[in-house]
């Protein structure tokens, strides 16, 4: 490993097969699991998950979900009350 100093800071250097590749965001956990039970989920059924059980806020999960449907050119639905979200293939 080969330090470079510019200016006041050094910066070490690295071989680019030791960058790990891809983004592990907080939300990939649930999300994953979202999405593996997306897969097997019954026609006219939709995931029941408690508010309180998710590792952020609903929107912020969310806006995690819709990022990686869009991603894998998924059609889901949400819906919430005040305890549930509410997940199902829209199918559309």
């Amino acid at each position: 490993m080969a330090v470079k100093k510019l200016g006041k800071h050094e910066f070490k250097t690295v071989s680019r097969t030791e960058i790990p590749n891809g983004r592990n965001g907080k939300h990939k956990a649930v999300i994953t699991e979202i999405l593996e039970n997306l897969e097997t989920l019954k026609q006219g059924s939709a995931l029941k998950i408690r508010l309180s059980d998710l590792p952020d806020t609903k929107v912020n999960v969310r806006s995690a979900l819709n990022r990686a449907t869009r991603k894998l050119k998924i059609n889901v639905a949400t819906a919430a009350d005040d305890a549930y979200l509410y997940i199902w293939n829209s199918g559309e």
